[in-house]
C-alpha cells in the first residue's frame, strides 16, 4: 500500500492507499467478488481470528474498497476508514455503534435532515435521547450536555444554513466530559477542513458529494482517529451490512483524484457569485463563509483552508419568489445533492428538509424561501449570466 503521508495533497489524492496487483495495474482493479479463497483451512481460521491478513467476504472487506478506505484515512489524517453504501448508512452505523438505551446525543439543529430524522423517528423508539442545538453557540452545547451524553455530532458548515461551528472548542468541551465528537465534513471535504486535526474523534462524509464529485455514485465514509473506536464502528458496519460495493469504490477512487482541481475552480467561482448575489437588489441575504458579512467569517478563515463551494441565500418575496428563480434557471440544474462538477440549485424546505416539521425547520433557521446553491466547475461568467436572467423574472 502506498503511504504518502509526507507528500502533497494532490499527490495523496492520486496515490494514497493504492497498491500494485499481481499484474502491475496502474489503478486498483475492481474486485467484483463476493467471497475469497483461502490457502488452506488454517489460513481461513487465521483470517477469521485476525491473525493473518486476507480477505474473506466483501461485506467484511474487499481489495478495491480497502484501497479507497486507506486513501480517505490518509487524506483525513485518521487511523482507518470505512466505506459505506450511502452517507446515511455511515450515519446510521455511527449512531448504532455509539448510542443505546438511555444514552444521549447532542447534535447540530440544522444537521442534514435524515441525520436528524432517523434519531427522532427511529432511534428514539429504542430509548435514545437527543438534543438539537445551534452548535455555533458553544454555551448551548454546554447547557445540553447530560451525564448520559456519549456523542456530540456536529455538521459544519451546516446544511443548508451555512453556519460554522468551532470544532476545536467543541472537542475541548466534549472531551472534558468524556464524550466523543463526530463531525460531518461533507460540505468541506478533507481539502478544505480536517476535523481530526482539530480534535474530533470521528469524521464522516457523504462521498456522493465532493469526494466523488461526478453525481454518478451514492456512498458514505467514516474515518476514526482511535483504533478502538474504529474497531467498534467496523464491527457494527459488518453486522448491519451497509458496506460499499466494489464498483462504487472504483468510481469514487477515480473521482477523488481530481478533488483539489475541482474545488479550486469551484471555490474561485463561488466567491464571485456570492459577491454578485450580495449586491443584487432582489436578494435578501447571502450566507457564504468567504464573505466578510458571514457571522463566522473569522472562524472560517481559522479552521478551514478554503471557503468551499456551498452557499445559501434568500430571494425577496419568500417561497414563491424562490420557486420562480428555480423554475427560471437554464444552466444551473434544479436537483438535490451537491459537490459535483455541475452547479445545482434547490429548495430545502420542500426538498432535503421536507421531512422535518415546520417548527423544527424554523428553529434550525431553514426559512421557507431559503435557496441552497452548489457551485460547479462551469465558467463563472456563465453561471452569473444564468442567475441574472432568472432573477429578472422574479
Amino acid at each position: 500500500m502506498n503511504n504518502t503521508d509526507n507528500q502533497g495533497f494532490n499527490t495523496q489524492l492520486v496515490h494514497a492507499g493504492d497498491y500494485e496487483d499481481m499484474y502491475g495495474s496502474v489503478i486498483v482493479p475492481i474486485y467484483q467478488a463476493s467471497t475469497f479463497k483461502f490457502k488452506n483451512a488454517q489460513h481461513g481460521a487465521d483470517c477469521f481470528a485476525g491473525r493473518a491478513d486476507g480477505f474473506i467476504y466483501t461485506r467484511i472487506g474487499n481489495p478495491t474498497i480497502d484501497a479507497l478506505e486507506n486513501k480517505l484515512a490518509q487524506l483525513e489524517h485518521g487511523y482507518r476508514g470505512i466505506a459505506f453504501a450511502s452517507g446515511m448508512a455511515a450515519v446510521s452505523t455511527v449512531y448504532m455503534a455509539l448510542l443505546g438505551q438511555g444514552k444521549h446525543i447532542v447534535s447540530t439543529d440544522a444537521v442534514y435532515g435524515p441525520s436528524r430524522g432517523i434519531l427522532e423517528r427511529d432511534f428514539s423508539r429504542f430509548g435514545v435521547e437527543y438534543s438539537f442545538v445551534n452548535t455555533a453557540h458553544l454555551e448551548e452545547i454546554e447547557k445540553a450536555i447530560r451525564p448520559q451524553t456519549v456523542l456530540l455530532y456536529i455538521e459544519t458548515p451546516t446544511n443548508p444554513t451555512i453556519e460554522i461551528t468551532d470544532i476545536a472548542a467543541v472537542a475541548q468541551i466534549a472531551h472534558k466530559h468524556n464524550i466523543l465528537v463526530c463531525v460531518d465534513n461533507t460540505f468541506c471535504s478533507p481539502y478544505t477542513q480536517k476535523p481530526l486535526d482539530l480534535g474530533a474523534d470521528i469524521v464522516l462524509h457523504s462521498i456522493t458529494k465532493f469526494i466523488n464529485g461526478h453525481a454518478d455514485i451514492v456512498g458514505g465514509a467514516v474515518i476514526a482517529k482511535d483504533p478502538d473506536v474504529y474497531k467498534k464502528l467496523r464491527q457494527t458496519m459488518i453486522y448491519l451490512g451497509g458496506n460499499m460495493d466494489p464498483h462504487q469504490a472504483y468510481l469514487t477512487s477515480r473521482g477523488v483524484k481530481t478533488l483539489a482541481l475541482r474545488m479550486d475552480k469551484s471555490q474561485e467561482s463561488a466567491m464571485k457569485i456570492a459577491q454578485f448575489l450580495e449586491q443584487h437588489p432582489k436578494i435578501e441575504w447571502v450566507k457564504y463563509p468567504g464573505l466578510p458579512s458571514h457571522p463566522q467569517h473569522e472562524l472560517a478563515k481559522k479552521q478551514m483552508s478554503g471557503f468551499g463551494t456551498m452557499m445559501s441565500f434568500e430571494v425577496k418575496g419568500g417561497i414563491q419568489a424562490g420557486a420562480t428563480l428555480m423554475d427560471s434557471v437554464k444552466l444551473c440544474t434544479l436537483a438535490v445533492s451537491l459537490g459535483g462538477v455541475e452547479t445545482l440549485i434547490q429548495h430545502p424546505a420542500s426538498m432535503t428538509h421536507a421531512g422535518l416539521s415546520a417548527e423544527a425547520r424554523h428553529e434550525a433557521g431553514i426559512t421557507d424561501g431559503l435557496v441552497r446553491f452548489s457551485v460547479g466547475i462551469e465558467e463563472c461568467e456563465d453561471i452569473i449570466t444564468d442567475l441574472k436572467q432568472a432573477l429578472d423574472k422574479v
